[in-house]
């Protein structure tokens, strides 16, 4: 996401990794009620404000929002007020709103809005290679060398200034398959032992491995395998809602409507064209190739066009996975979230319907010690399960 912004002119970094000091100032400028990728997130903006030589007149920080019920609306107008408390007026929010697909993302849109695209794809596609690659690597820490240099230099590739979007995707597509050379380059005996768990939840607390204990990397220790839900997963589910409403107020023969698909369709295309290099490597990985294929497994339980947000896609996603022939399902959320509460209201019944897959919800606060514990249980009934299920899981070739 850096890298698009500096492809079209706009100095940009990620902040830097979160550590203790990320936590005690979210926790010093909030009230202690709020989730914990508030104040994550606040803890992270305020340690850029605090480092030498900052200038707020230079500074601009982003931090999308959402419409509807869940906290998340709300950490833009409330960074506002702690920067304003500081003395900090000059510093601007740049703050994209997913109810217009973030058209709103200002000068250099188009561009912006593919390069972005873009990015996000590829950035999927490494942790993708890390995940499948980690748990079976036979030299530990080779697989991570492999996706801090691939994620540099698809970075780099993003970064590059004045490319069309054809260009640009061009240049990813090579990228991308010297990446999978990369990986595919990492010593690594693929055995057909490990159980598959999938981690759906809330989405920065399952992205993001400060926030989550570093679940999955937690889990290959006790010998299991993740698959991850990706960030693409949202962009899809928020054009299907835009397209939904757009198409409930207006019909599907007007302007807006057309444009939305057009866009759908434009993204589409380049996702095909960044997964090609790559589709032998993820056979019985695949995605859905849409994301009504998530939202319909979550029909019975909680339905799109009710239940809102990652909800929805949690419990679509676990069916979905379950299909796949995975072992576990494991739903990360920041404690006390709205989405993670009504999820685990509605797993018993999944479980149930799905030949008792285990389904387990872990809440997370950095306060919490007892993940290993819980994760080690919860290994042991994902391989009593493993034996048992009745969905096979498809591996690729190199599986032995």
């Amino acid at each position: 996401m850096a890298a698009s912004f500096r492809a079209v002119g706009v100095e940009a970094d990620v902040t830097p990794d979160s550590n203790d000091e990320t936590l005690e100032l979210g926790g010093l400028h909030s009230c202690g009620e709020e989730c914990l990728p508030h104040k994550v997130t606040l803890g992270d903006f305020l340690r850029i404000c605090r480092r030498p030589g900052f200038d707020p007149r230079k500074t601009a920080l982003f931090m999308p929002r959402a419409p509807g019920p869940c906290r998340f609306g709300q950490y833009a107008p409330y960074l506002r007020q702690v920067l304003d408390e500081q003395g900090l007026h000059d510093v601007l929010i740049f703050s994209p709103n997913s109810s217009d697909n973030y058209g709103d993302i200002g000068d250099h849109g188009s561009h912006l809005m593919r390069f972005s695209w873009m990015g996000i794809v590829v950035g999927d596609l490494a942790t993708r290679f890390l995940l499948k690659t980690r748990p079976y690597e036979t030299t530990g820490g080779d697989t991570d060398a492999v996706y801090e240099q691939s994620i540099a230099e698809l970075a780099e590739v993003t970064a590059q200034t004045e490319q069309t979007p054809d260009e640009k995707v061009g240049d990813l597509v090579e990228a991308v398959r010297r990446m999978r050379d990369r990986f595919r380059a990492v010593p690594a005996r693929y055995l057909k032992v490990r159980p598959l768990i999938g981690l759906v939840g809330e989405i920065y607390c399952r992205l993001n491995t400060f926030s989550n204990e570093d679940t999955a990397r937690r889990i290959e220790r006790l010998g299991g395998e993740c698959w991850l839900s990706d960030l693409s997963e949202w962009i899809w589910y928020t054009n299907w809602a835009r397209e939904s409403d757009c198409a409930r107020d207006h019909g599907r023969f007007n302007t807006n409507y057309l444009k939305l698909k057009l866009k759908s369709r434009v993204q589409h295309n380049y996702e095909h064209k960044l997964f090609a290099p790559v589709a032998d490597d993820f056979k019985g990985y695949e995605e859905p190739e849409d994301i009504r294929a998530v939202l319909v497994e979550s029909e019975p339980y909680l339905p799109a066009t009710g239940a809102l947000g990652e909800m929805t896609l949690s419990v679509g996603k676990a069916v979905y996975l379950y299909k796949k022939g995975a072992d576990g399902i494991i739903d990360i959320s920041p404690f006390t979230c709205m989405n993670g509460i009504v999820s685990e209201a509605v797993y018993p019944a999944i479980s149930a319907d799905h030949d008792d897959l285990p389904i387990r919800l872990l809440y997370f606060d950095k306060v919490s010690t007892h993940i290993d514990r819980d994760l080690e249980i919860f290994l042991d009934l994902a391989r009593a399960y493993q034996r048992r299920k009745r969905r096979p899981r498809v591996y690729p070739d190199y599986f032995k």
